[in-house]
């Protein structure tokens, strides 16, 4: 069933898959990863592989029952790109997106080569944002381009685990991008200037800007606790936000 989330930019989680294999940097630390393994130990439904990639087509129609407007992020426990997935599933999951147009869903992969070409020739639903991560300059910021080939009514940018400097970025048509540090008991340290030059892009280029978090280390360069100040950056909070489909 659909989970309430804790992911500061979204309300709940729906995974029509779960499981997935890593392809960059930013997929060392997978939370989904240790996630998975902690449900399948805990014996719960959809889990009994781990996180080896799983089809669960049973949970397709899940949004169909609600009701109350909601922010749905697909798949938080995998990648709907995944080559894994055929492109047949793929549009059952748009098709359930179509069908409730008083939900927003927020689609992240990175596998952005294979969301241009499953949209080349298809609509992308008005209720759908799309996304991709951005973690880095070698593997990440390619997929901005990709990204900006699909015609989505909002493209949004995760940059979380933020890995490195990404330097100048090309925010055409970008309409959101999320920023965020690594988490966990091995995460890799992101620095303030990182941050701050991606924020200073978005607001010189009119882009809504989300920090999501510092996660295990500090802008002073010294492991943290998340709790305190762990959403400040230049001492306030950044929640900006696309209107949401529902109210468009």
């Amino acid at each position: 069933m659909s989970q309430a989330s804790r992911i500061e930019w979204t309300e709940a989680t729906w995974n029509p898959t779960v499981g997935c294999t890593k392809i960059s940097p930013g997929c060392k630390h997978c939370y989904a990863e240790s996630m998975a393994k902690r449900l399948k130990a805990m014996g719960t439904p959809g889990y009994e592989n781990g996180f080896k990639l799983t089809i669960l087509p049973d949970r397709l129609a899940e949004p169909l029952t609600r009701k109350k407007p909601t922010v749905y992020f697909v798949n938080s426990m995998s990648d709907l790109f995944h080559k894994g997935v055929d492109d047949n599933y793929i549009a059952q999951v748009f098709d359930v997106i179509r069908r409730c147009p008083h939900h927003t869903f927020q689609v992240l992969t990175k596998r952005a080569d294979r969301l241009a070409a499953f949209f080349r020739n298809r609509d992308v639903p008005t209720n759908a944002w799309l996304g991709v991560s951005v973690e880095d300059r070698k593997y990440g910021v390619p997929r901005i381009a990709a990204l900006r080939l699909v015609d989505a009514r909002i493209r949004f940018l995760s940059v979380e685990p933020l890995l490195e400097d990404v330097g100048e970025l090309d925010l055409t048509d970008i309409h959101w991008v999320i920023v965020g540090g690594e988490s966990g008991p091995k995460a890799r340290p992101m620095k303030l200037d990182w941050v701050e030059r991606i924020q200073q892009q978005c607001e010189e280029q009119g882009v809504q800007f989300f920090f999501k978090q510092w996660g295990g280390w500090g802008a002073d360069g010294k492991r943290r606790s998340k709790k305190a100040n762990g959403r400040l950056l230049a001492g306030r909070t950044w929640d900006d936000m696309p209107e949401l489909s529902a109210h468009a």
